[in-house]
């Protein structure tokens, strides 16, 4: 019960946070296109903040690679490309078999206990017909093994790419028009994370990864 309230608490984000939040929502979900040059002035009315967080959350998003900013030309936002989608798809599946590595040793109980309870936030989510939500629920899904793992530089390691799977996914479900994955996407990913052999999760992740992939690349024009 006291786990449960604990859970219940919002999340507090600083000003600049929620402005990062807010320009990542609409960099994914297509209203800022790839390639669109931000004003910081128009920007920052129709957000309704301040141009001092407005600044802080595009310097955040250059940092993480979202937004490119390129000398007297000003700050754009990235474009998403064949190359950059294949190259986030080795890094993202290298990273996540590295994490399980980790993790391995070191599963239980609680920790499966906590990879159904992202599974069944993710279900709810598909079966609302919530996209931005699924998505959410989807990184939260796969950042269980991450978290596992105990390590930090893989934490910050998928932390910094999460932006930019979010577009992904957003690509993802306009190539498959459908509100987020599948139903059952998850299953074996969840069967092989429980299971009793690494070789062959490690295996699977790389086929998971894969998943939709093809039909992505071809739908970016």
């Amino acid at each position: 019960m006291f786990t449960t309230e604990i859970e219940q608490i919002p999340e507090r984000r600083t000003l600049w946070e929620q402005t990062a939040q807010r320009l990542q929502t609409l960099i994914a979900n297509g209203t800022l296109a790839p390639g669109t040059r931000l004003t910081e002035n128009a920007l920052a009315e129709q957000m309704g903040v301040s141009r001092a967080p407005l600044r802080e959350a595009i310097r955040h998003l250059i940092n993480v690679g979202l937004l490119v900013s390129e000398p007297y030309k000003g700050v754009r936002v990235l474009e998403l490309t064949r190359e950059g989608l294949h190259q986030l798809y080795e890094y993202r599946t290298g990273i996540e078999q590295m994490a399980f590595r980790s993790l391995w040793p070191k599963r239980g109980a609680r920790s499966f206990a906590d990879l159904d309870h992202r599974q069944a936030r993710l279900l709810e989510a598909i079966d609302d017909g919530d996209s931005a939500l699924a998505i959410d629920r989807e990184l939260e899904l796969h950042q269980w093994c991450y978290e596992l793992s105990g390590n930090t530089l893989l934490l910050d390691a998928w932390t910094r790419i999460k932006p930019h799977l979010r577009c992904y996914f957003v690509l993802h479900q306009r190539a498959h028009n459908r509100a987020g994955p599948a139903r059952q996407s998850h299953d074996s990913y969840i069967e092989h994370a429980k299971g009793e052999s690494l070789p062959a999760a490690l295996d699977f992740i790389e086929a998971h990864m894969k998943q939709g992939f093809d039909q992505v690349i071809a739908h970016l024009r």
